[in-house]
This record gives structure tokens, sequence and C-alpha cells, in this order.
């Protein structure tokens, strides 16, 4: 009960921080103007980002079922696909939920085990971090003229209490060191007695599972494929950032390295643990598109409302359709015997 209670506090603490980014973003704009931007949108442009937002998760859900299929399991297309919108649909309505929901699911649907699948995601995660990175270092390389002093301006707040309280943080990552050196000394001497713990065997059983779906990119065949589909997926990505421009006549004239900039540093607000990234991608969105670009607040306003209730929207619709076909009129077996 009173880790229901602390749960829900924590989810009220993150919507909460939402709902104020969000407020903190539109409160100096006119809103009968952000109306008008939104009511007179082409919503052409909006429907081609959504078909490049169905692509992206086409290839992601090949390149889980290659991680998937190198630990010895079978899996459909169509399942992977609906079990990563059903954990999409998730995600708008609590933060990281996601990662489980389309776990559980397709450990369910495919009887795979699920510690072995999340396992999966996490290494997908980590690498897609990467890839991440990478793209933010291109954006700020190649355009450092527009976005160093932004970036300074953002991040100067962060360094200068680093920097402050440099002595405090030393200690408290030597004193983590400590504890965690202490814990591996502990657990190699005394392994054997461990073994008689009760719960150590599936603690032991979960640890391993996960670090089995963890190590499958580096014990993968077809590493090709992966990069391949990873470079499919962050593609149209891009293009789904890209393609709504076009639908405000005044970001109509962006071009597609904005695109990018938009998708790396929007990328921070949606991966922020507020529900579905409502208020950060906003905030965030706004903050690029007016301090880089030099648009209005109001028309930046209306691009990162139309984007963001337009992603939900299709997560949300494409997350239930998925759920019905998988538990309701999808009646194959599961291609594994047993979890």
């Amino acid at each position: 009960m009173k880790k229901l209670v602390v749960n829900i506090l924590k989810y009220l603490g993150f919507l909460s921080l939402g709902v104020f980014l969000f407020w903190l973003s539109f409160r100096k704009l006119n809103l009968t103007e952000v109306w008008n931007e939104i009511r007179e949108a082409n919503y052409y442009w909006v429907a081609l980002a959504l078909i490049f937002v169905l692509i992206s998760h086409f290839f992601r859900s090949l390149r889980w079922n290659l991680l998937i299929n190198s630990m010895g399991y079978k899996t459909r297309f169509s399942t992977t696909f609906y079990a990563l919108m059903v954990g999409y649909m998730a995600n708008t309505a609590v933060p990281r939920m996601g990662e489980f929901m389309r776990c559980g699911v397709l450990a369910r649907k495919e009887k795979i085990p699920f510690n072995a699948l999340f396992g999966t995601v996490i290494s997908e995660r980590l690498f897609d971090l990467v890839i991440l990175f990478l793209l933010l270092l291109v954006v700020v390389v190649t355009q450092w003229g527009l976005l160093g002093e932004f970036v300074l301006r953002m991040t100067g707040p962060f360094t200068a209490s680093i920097i402050s309280n440099l002595t405090v943080l030393i200690i408290l990552a030597v004193v983590l060191l400590i504890i965690f050196a202490g814990l591996l000394y502990g657990y190699i001497k005394f392994r054997k007695k461990l073994n008689h713990l009760p719960g150590y065997k599936r603690t032991h059983d979960l640890i391993t599972g996960l670090a089995q779906g963890v190590r499958t990119i580096d014990r993968m065949k077809q590493k090709g494929l992966f990069l391949l589909y990873t470079v499919f997926i962050w593609f149209f990505y891009i293009l789904m950032m890209y393609v709504p421009f076009f639908m405000l006549p005044e970001t109509s004239d962006l071009d597609f390295m904005a695109g990018v900039t938009l998708l790396a540093i929007g990328s921070l607000g949606i991966v922020a643990p507020v529900p579905g990234g409502i208020g950060a991608y906003h905030f965030i969105a706004k903050a690029v598109l007016t301090e880089l670009y030099a648009i209005s607040g109001n028309a930046a306003g209306s691009f990162a409302v139309i984007t963001h209730a337009a992603q939900t929207l299709l997560n949300v619709l494409a997350g239930a359709f998925g759920y019905l076909v998988l538990f309701f009129l999808d009646h194959k077996p599961p291609r594994n015997e047993k979890a």
C-alpha cells in the first residue's frame, strides 16, 4: 500500500512538472493566435509525418526481432509490431511503462521469458542513446555558430551547479565505488551461502536473463542488418520532424538540418520523466524554434502542440488497435513452447 501511494505521488509530481512546463511555454503567447495557427494548419503534412512515424516503428520492430531471434526465440513480425505499439500507448500515460508493457505483451503472446525480452530493450535503448548523442554532437559541431550561445545559455546553470558542488560529487562517487566494491567482494566470498537464501535463485535467473538480452547486439550475426534498420529508424524520425514544417507558413522555410536539430534536442523532452513528454517537449521545441530559428512564439507553440498531439493520438489509437488484435482477434498459437 505504501509503495502504491509513493508511486501515485511520484506520478502526480512528474505530471505537475509537465503541466508547469506547458504553462511556462504558453503563458506569454496570444492563445487566440495560437488557436488560429492550429486551425489553419495544412494537416496533409501532419498525416504524411505520421506515416513516417509508422514506418520508423516498422523498422524498429524488425530490429527488435533480430535481437530476439539471436537468443533462439521465434517471433512474428506482426506480434512484435503490435506489442511495440501497445508499449508506446502505455508511455503516453506512464513514463517508461511502455518498455515493461511491450515486453509483457510479447512474453505472454509468444511465450518468451520476460527478463530476456527486457534485456533486449535495454540493449537497443542504450544503442539508441549512443545514436542520439552522436546526432547531438553532429548538430552542435556543424551548427556551432547557431547553437553555441544557445547551448551555453541552457547548460550554464547546470555547469555552474556541478562546479560549485564538485567536492561533494567526488566524495559521493568515491562512497558509491566503495559500496560497489564491498558488495562485489561479499558476493564472491559468500556466493555459496547466498545460494540458499530465499529468492536468490529467482533474482539470479532474472539478472542472467537481463544480461542475456543486453548482450544480444554483440552476439548477433546480422550486425549489418541491425545497423541498416537503425539508419532507417532515425532517418524516418528526422522526416517525422522535418515534414510538419510545411504545415505552417512561418516554419515552411526551415531546412532539413533544422529537422535534425529539432529531433536531436527535442528528443530530450520526449525522454523526460513526464507522461507522454507533455510540457517538456513543448518547452524544448518552442525554445529551439524561437531561439535558434527566430520563429515567433505563437507559431512555435502551435507547431509543438500539433506535432505532440498528433503523435500522442497515433500512439493511443495504434496501441489500442494492437491490443485488440493480439488478445481478441489473433488466436494463433505461440511460436515458443514455454517461457
